[in-house]
């Protein structure tokens, strides 16, 4: 159990959290979830240790052991893969290290001889005979090959090298288990399987994550980082969504009803207060005025975004026709035989186990890239827009976010211009900042004014969750499920493509897959399992 007292983090002026009292329980995983620069991970670093609160404390059961993941992608770049994972008990590796040096002694003694049996007595009390075992279990079921798993951390990629750090953190059953964003980088069979890990754990969890269907399936609490406060609320993220909107409605409600009572009595005042014969009244009416209390709503750090697409015309019948696509890069094929034909009503979600493949058939699509064979025909009617994975051509220059976003416009009006920024939350100052040095979730954020800008009746998009906090990621979500065009798209978030796409799309170096159905559909149809593995038969995708 972790027990958090009178807890207190300040930044010079800004308090991030006031005076929070929360008791986190074995046996339960708690999904903390806020604003971005609430103060999540900040709040997960002080859990763990890492960094100190200004005032109050954190309490853990004596005897339990925690684990973190580790958000450091190098500090074990020395280690072998196998190693690394069992580095995550923290005890047992010592215990190993101590025993080896002792084996080691030129002058083994026997004194070194009980000391010795003594370790080896604990050693096994610690299961330490199956570690390495068990540890390569962890790596394989997290998608790094058997071959990698002596491979030193400094010759992996940065993917399987979230995996193996992942696996360290879940390395024998840790009492107490902290992650920030653990679903980053994971492809959805290990997302899926880590899910069920995640759902089945006996011990505490606390886990940062944007990925809604995730906490969704692993959650049974949500603490709520707001207000400068931390609340706990029993429940998934759903339930604490729609609960959270329906109380802001009623508080809204009642906060509007005094408000009308307010400005009615103003009205009064103002009218007759210079009426002899209607003074009394106004007098009395001004002082029930005072001692009218409105009970505010407290500002939230939430804000969504207004993410609206509107076409400029109707797409026509012929939209998108794709005959015999094929790309290459350094020797390698990304796909091959790529035919298909778009309709109206069209919401494809598109797949593939290597991302660059995805990417270079955007960019072929959009026509920022070639590609090496077939042909890439739009309709007359169609006018496509682009949301790249990677936008930093984008963002080159000193522009301010005004005189940015009004190359892309035909309008040129200042005011009109300020309107789309102000719905993706620039506003006042923020409007002046330079576009050269807006962080990764505000680039995104103006790519989708640029968007919404272009008024396209066809969207490409890749990986637009990307960089974004969950406020905005709900928000794009309900209006790509509104949008009346057409839209072609991929994500890691479950719930974004479940709830967008009725048709999936999965690239493979053999052709594609092409299915009128949900995301859900596709991943769960033993027909569609079997003909992934078909298509993927002795080819070897990277982590």
């Amino acid at each position: 159990m972790i027990t958090v007292t009178n807890l207190t983090l300040q930044y010079g002026k800004r308090v991030l959290f006031d005076e929070v009292n929360l008791k986190f329980t074995p046996g339960n995983c708690y999904g903390v979830i806020g604003a971005n620069g609430a103060g999540k991970s900040t709040f997960l670093k002080i859990l763990s240790g890492e960094i100190d609160p200004t005032k109050g404390q954190v309490s853990i059961s004596a005897g339990q052991r925690m684990s973190v993941l580790s958000q450091n992608h190098f500090a074990f770049d020395t280690y072998p893969a196998l190693q690394t994972v069992v580095m995550g008990n923290t005890k047992l590796w010592k215990l190993m290290q101590t025993k080896d040096a002792l084996y080691a002694k030129a002058d083994f003694s026997e004194k070194d001889g009980e000391r010795a049996a003594e370790l080896e007595a604990e050693f096994a009390e610690m299961n330490g005979w199956n570690a390495e075992s068990d540890a390569a279990d962890l790596l394989s079921k997290l998608g790094i090959r058997e071959e990698l798993h002596q491979k030193l951390m400094s010759e992996l990629n940065g993917k399987e090298k979230v995996r193996v750090l992942l696996a360290q953190a879940l390395f024998g059953n840790p009492d107490i288990l902290i992650m920030d964003e653990p679903t980053n980088d994971l492809d959805v069979e290990t997302i899926s399987w880590l899910e069920d890990f995640l759902a089945e754990y006996k011990n505490l969890v606390i886990v940062v994550s944007h990925d809604r269907h995730f906490l969704d399936t692993v959650c049974t609490h949500v603490a709520d980082v707001d207000f400068g406060k931390i609340s706990l609320y029993t429940g998934n993220y759903s339930f604490w969504y729609q609960a959270s909107q329906l109380s802001a409605k009623q508080r809204g409600d009642q906060n509007k009803k005094i408000e009308d009572k307010r400005k009615e009595l103003q009205e009064f005042i103002m009218r007759f207060s210079a009426n002899a014969s209607k003074s009394r009244q106004a007098t009395s009416r001004k002082k029930l005025l005072e001692k009218l209390n409105i009970d505010e709503m407290p500002a939230s750090n939430r804000k969504y975004p207004g993410i609206i697409f509107q076409m400029q015309r109707e797409p026509g019948d012929q939209i998108l026709n794709v005959e015999g696509l094929a790309k290459s890069l350094d020797g390698q094929t990304l796909f091959r035989d790529i035919s298909f034909r778009l309709k109206k009503g069209d919401k494809i979600g598109v797949l593939s186990r290597d991302h660059l493949s995805i990417t270079k058939f955007f960019d072929c699509l959009s026509g920022e890239d070639k590609a090496d064979k077939g042909t890439i025909e739009w309709g007359q009617t169609i006018q496509p827009a682009y949301l790249p994975n990677e936008n930093s051509q984008y963002f080159t220059d000193d522009q301010n976010l005004i005189d940015w976003l009004r190359q892309f416009s035909k309008d040129k009006d200042e005011t009109f211009i300020r309107g789309f920024l102000g719905k993706m939350l620039f506003t006042g100052e923020e409007t002046l900042k330079k576009s050269s040095v807006l962080s990764g979730g505000e680039k995104v954020r103006c790519m989708i004014s640029r968007m919404m800008l272009l008024s396209a009746n066809c969207l490409l998009l890749d990986e637009p969750t990307n960089h974004l906090d969950l406020e905005s990621i709900t928000a794009f979500n309900n209006s790509l499920k509104d949008f009346k065009g057409i839209v072609l798209f991929t994500s890691h978030d479950h719930e974004f493509m479940q709830t967008v796409a009725n048709r999936i799309i999965e690239i493979t170096p053999r052709g594609i897959i092409d299915k009128m159905m949900t995301y859900d559909e596709f991943i769960t149809d033993p027909g569609v399992k079997e003909l992934r593995e078909e298509m993927y038969k002795g080819v070897k995708v990277k982590a």
